[in-house]
């Protein structure tokens, strides 16, 4: 393995933000055909995966969860109520709470769910360790990113990125 030069840096395969893209546009493209069926969007499906998950949640920690602003879930949400899938409800001890409730609808979708998550498994063509360590890796990405400020304190210098050596390096018999 050789250090990468500063060309090699600046190359579009080299770059990890265009490796995720493509992987999240992937990603998002097989289950836009898998949640079909569902009369789902991906984002819907990450709401009713946390509210199956965890059961009742405000608006708010659904928003921490999923990484999403009110501006996109509330939209979001109101497209679920109106399918019947989720009910909304203000706190009656703090108004200026909205839970989301799962329906009865909501509830009996997640048996229908359980085919998609393993189908979309079987789709990444990942051995179970590859896939486990691959989402942890990305845990740990989004964790590193999201800490604003903080360096990372593993690696004391940050140094390019290593490539493997061209594949076809065969001494000059001259």
């Amino acid at each position: 393995m050789t250090q990468m030069s500063q060309d090699d840096i600046l190359k579009l395969d080299s770059q990890l933000c265009f490796a995720l893209y493509a992987a999240t546009r992937a990603m998002t493209n097989a289950y836009r055909e898998l949640l079909t069926s569902l009369g789902l969007t991906y984002p819907q499906y990450l709401v009713m995966l946390v509210l199956w998950e965890h059961g009742t949640r405000t608006v708010k920690d659904l928003g921490l969860l999923l990484s999403l602003d009110s501006g996109t879930l509330s939209p979001l949400l109101k497209r679920l109520e109106s399918a019947g899938l989720v009910e909304r409800k203000r706190r009656t001890v703090d108004e200026r709470l909205v839970e989301i409730h799962l329906t009865e609808a909501g509830l009996s979708l997640k048996n229908q769910a359980a085919p998609i998550a393993t189908e979309f498994v079987c789709r990444t063509a990942l051995e179970s360790e590859a896939f486990t360590k691959l989402r942890e890796q990305l845990h740990q990405l989004a964790a590193a990113l999201s800490a604003p400020g903080e360096k990372n304190t593993q690696n004391s210098t940050c140094l390019p990125p290593v490539m493997p050596a061209p594949k076809s390096q065969t001494a000059d018999p001259a």
